[in-house]
């Protein structure tokens, strides 16, 4: 089958969907032992620090994997590498399932995390062998809201599923789900264009100096890592933000289920009209300016109703930037050069939560609420808006 015409071959979708099912599997995984954390530090006696753990050896493993994730789909294709990260994923989420002590919950965790850049990294490559120019952050876009929709049953599903069947039978309904997402991509997770790469890359290390080599690319990897950064650091701290203000865990909850919901559908909805438009860079700028001024009255308001909007149009407009980094690594750096690119940019965001989630707290030290921290997101926003608008260039280049 020709490229062109693959491109209108209907499975593409089925293949997009497979994609979106392990995507939201990591992320389900990742987050649905965050709602848990009192629960947890009860059931194991264990310290509050120990139990940030199972979260945090999330982004840190990301850091550390992300760049071999990215050599692997350029040369072994992203079909081998996102089943490698979905089988990792599931047979450590089996190991959760055992009442084995705190450490075995842990190992399971770590081992979850391992699977999720080899799962995640995939994405751009899948969409440019799939999918036309014109359709590719349309495509990304849904991929990225299979992994706001994972979050958001991580996070929703959980307290309810432990509060009835206990704690053991919840791991093992995600264990189960996590299995049948896996032999779904397995199934219909197909690879269009089966060349390996082996003979258009070089070393690793070459391609990175390559792909570093590029300016526009490297600008991209600082937005990225401001951006990223704020989010995980905002997604991280939202409870402790907003109780001074006199709001509960529970609306602090709903606060952040309507930033997902809000991802979710943004994220199909603006990089769709990028892709008609033809253009990333002022999508981007769009989602950097409507987060830079909803943050302040996000973290800082006390009325419920107005947070509840704000908190859905933070997520409209913020989160399909993510979409909109990948489509715009992948046009940068080309396509047979995708898997590394994304590995580089999905680095650089983690690395960019790391960094937030470490400081936000630490600039807080002197203070009983959370404003010098919100004043950092701001701050950080600010460079990112002022980054994309007058330093990075479009990467939309026409046929």
């Amino acid at each position: 089958m020709s490229k062109e015409n693959s491109f209108n071959n209907p499975f593409r979708w089925a293949v997009l969907m497979a994609y979106f099912g392990v995507a939201a599997m990591s992320q389900m995984l990742w987050l649905n032992l965050a709602p848990l954390v009192s629960f947890i530090q009860l059931k194991y006696n264990v310290s509050e620090l120990m139990v940030s753990s199972l979260m945090l050896s999330f982004p840190l493993l990301y850091v550390a994997l992300s760049l071999h994730t990215g050599r692997l789909i350029d040369t072994k294709g992203y079909r081998f590498v996102i089943i490698l990260g979905s089988v990792i994923s599931s047979v450590f989420a089996c190991v959760r399932i055992f009442d084995g002590g705190f450490y075995l919950l842990l190992i399971g965790q770590t081992g979850i995390a391992i699977g999720q850049p080899y799962i995640i990294n995939g994405i751009s490559k899948l969409v440019s062998d799939w999918f036309a120019k014109e359709q590719t952050a349309m495509a990304t876009g849904v991929g990225t809201a299979g992994m706001l929709i994972g979050m958001a049953l991580g996070m929703g599903l959980t307290p309810a599923l432990n509060a009835s069947i206990g704690f053991n039978k919840t791991m093992l309904v995600f264990a189960i789900i996590s299995i049948l997402l896996t032999m779904f991509f397995i199934l219909f997770g197909k690879q269009n264009n089966i060349e390996k790469g082996k003979e258009m890359v070089m070393n690793t290390m070459n391609e990175i100096r390559f792909l570093m080599k590029n300016r526009n690319l490297n600008i991209l990897f600082i937005v990225a890592f401001l951006a990223l950064g704020v989010f995980n650091g905002l997604t991280t701290w939202l409870e402790p933000i907003l109780k001074p203000n006199g709001i509960g865990a529970e609306d602090t909850g709903l606060v952040g289920a309507l930033l997902i919901i809000g991802g979710i559908i943004g994220s199909v909805v603006i990089p769709t009209i990028s892709d008609k438009l033809k253009v990333r860079k002022p999508f981007l700028a769009l989602c950097c300016f409507t987060a830079l001024i909803i943050l302040y009255p996000l973290c800082t308001l006390s009325a419920l109703v107005p947070l509840y909007i704000l908190g859905g149009l933070m997520g409209f407009f913020f989160l399909p930037g993510y979409a909109l980094l990948l489509s715009m690594s992948e046009e940068i750096a080309g396509k047979e050069k995708a898997g590394m690119a994304t590995g580089i940019l999905m680095l650089a965001g983690n690395a960019g939560g790391v960094v937030v989630i470490l400081l936000m707290p630490l600039v807080n030290s002197s203070t009983s609420n959370w404003l010098n921290a919100v004043y950092l997101m701001v701050g950080l926003m600010l460079v990112t808006l002022l980054t994309v608008v007058f330093v990075l260039k479009e990467t939309f280049v026409g046929d």
